[in-house]
């Protein structure tokens, strides 16, 4: 028990110490996690029904609002997602600019924004079960929903015949199983690193 209650006395340090940390030191912080969701965004599989591909990405997601906190959890995915429209190859297969993906990475940054907030605020979200349940909302509510909006309309630009089946066999369907793991695995990791006591976010 004395083991325990020092790790997560460390883990506290090391939290409040990155709220803390200058604005430079956060921003760069989260480039590098900006940087993190690119690199998984290569490990991807590309089914023939649907433009979407499926990748780890959503796992560094679900991570980011948990380390970096509120801000700069949401920012990360903001410059994940902004930094790729403007050109940086750092999408599924190096791809870069707007596509079929765009409402997934303004998801992203809501997503990650949230549970950044939930996270710093309440200490009872930070157990396994709560993170659990906070984290599939996010994916849930937060991703798939802008996801799919978008994927109609880019659809439709394209000149597709578009029903409400079609876009969820396409935008939703092909990526539960997947994104169930990995948010169990994100809320295992976020059980681990996230302290068990009120590191006085602001």
């Amino acid at each position: 028990m004395e083991f325990v209650a020092r790790f997560d006395d460390l883990k506290t340090d090391i939290f409040r110490r990155r709220i803390a940390l200058s604005v430079p030191a956060k921003i760069v912080l989260a480039l590098s996690f900006a940087a993190f969701t690119g690199l998984l965004a290569q490990a991807k599989v590309y089914l023939p029904f649907t433009p979407v591909p499926i990748t780890l990405q959503t796992f560094a997601v679900l991570l980011s609002g948990v380390t970096l906190g509120r801000w700069w959890g949401g920012a990360s995915m903001a410059a994940y997602a902004g930094l790729g429209i403007l050109g940086v190859p750092w999408f599924a297969n190096g791809a870069s600019g707007f596509g079929a993906t765009f409402g997934y990475l303004v998801g992203f940054v809501i997503a990650a924004a949230f549970i950044g907030h939930v996270t710093d605020k309440y200490v009872r979200a930070r157990g396994f079960t709560p993170m659990f349940s906070l984290m599939a909302t996010a994916g849930a509510f937060m991703i798939y929903v802008p996801g799919v909006l978008w994927l109609t309309l880019w659809l439709g630009i394209a000149g597709n015949t578009v029903t409400l089946a079609s876009v969820l066999a396409m935008g939703v369907a092909p990526f539960i199983a997947g994104d169930v793991l990995k948010t169990i695995a994100a809320a295992v990791i976020a059980r681990v690193i996230a302290p068990g006591q009120d590191y006085k976010a602001g």
